[in-house]
């Protein structure tokens, strides 16, 4: 079996768990994980592989996973595409999701290769979740209520602002899909917490939730990447009232995004030039072996 060649790009939390499932996946080889510093104090759990500092130092890839930020991401896929590299990413501000595939699409089609974008698990996996209910009652109103637990979208946002050392956004569900966000950060000398708590608040990421922020000596001593859903979906099959559907997880946050990565990844070797998005996927391709294997024993 020809292994899908595959590079890390950025090694934070969600790359490092990448690094880790495409090693546990028998279907991958990892070619070399990019990250700023290059093989510069490499980590010593990285010395099976090639690091570099520029993906363009590595060869053969079939599919780049992008573990970066996200407002890095759009750029960046467009960039891999251009060079004949397929692309997943977790991508993950809803709100420009649709835009970020009209362009990507565009780009994808061009270049004859494949971006499965917003593959996380919310975005991604619970996407399909509520296609699947909504499908199944069509009528009706789906909740999505999200932790107690550690947002890595919106602590990277709240770690880029000035004045920040670091920082943990902790997700509160409040019930029918309303949530509070809980931000603690570590602040640089001199910076005021009120300054940074105006310019956390007018960022898109928090902007439409109830947000409250705490400085913090430690994020380090407060931080846990422990978090979970719950969805429900209420409503009518055919003319039938009263279904409801509910899904939960509890799960590791970085961990849970990095195996999703994978499973795209290895689903967009089997797709059209494109860019597609978890629900456009059929789910069977995101596993390793033969339809007919699956089929098998799965269905």
């Amino acid at each position: 079996m020809k292994k899908i060649r595959t590079a890390v790009v950025g090694y934070g939390n969600i790359g490092r768990y990448a690094v880790e499932a495409l090693a546990a996946a028998p279907d991958f080889e990892i070619v070399g994980i990019v990250r700023r510093q290059g093989d510069k104090d490499k980590p010593l759990e990285l010395t099976p592989y090639k690091v570099v500092d520029d993906i363009t130092k590595l060869q053969d890839i079939d599919v780049a996973l992008l573990a970066l930020p996200t407002r890095m991401c759009p750029e960046y896929a467009a960039k891999l595409v251009g060079m004949g590299i397929n692309t997943v990413d977790s991508f993950d501000i809803h709100s420009s999701i649709l835009d970020y595939r009209t362009k990507q699409m565009a780009n994808c089609k061009q270049a004859g290769r494949v971006s499965v974008i917003s593959a996380g698990w919310d975005p991604g996996s619970d996407s399909i979740v509520r296609v699947l209910m909504q499908s199944l009652a069509p009528k009706g109103l789906t909740y999505t209520n999200f932790g107690p637990g550690m947002s890595m979208g919106h602590s990277v946002c709240a770690r880029s602002k000035k004045g920040v050392k670091d920082a943990l956004s902790v997700t509160i569900p409040l019930g029918e899909g309303i949530h509070r966000r809980m931000v603690y950060v570590e602040l640089e000398d001199g910076a005021k917490l009120e300054e940074v708590t105006a310019e956390i608040k007018a960022d898109p990421y928090f902007a439409h939730d109830e947000t409250h922020v705490f400085a913090v000596t430690s994020v380090k001593d407060v931080q846990d990447m422990g978090h979970g859903v719950n969805l429900v979906r209420k409503g009518v099959s055919g003319t039938t009232p009263n279904q409801r559907l509910e899904f939960n997880m509890s799960i590791n946050n970085p961990a849970l995004t990095a195996q999703v990565l994978v499973n795209v990844a290895r689903a967009a070797m089997r797709l059209q030039p494109g860019c597609y998005t978890m629900p456009e996927i059929p789910v069977i391709d995101m596993l390793p072996g033969s339809r007919e294997e699956i089929v098998a024993t799965l269905v």
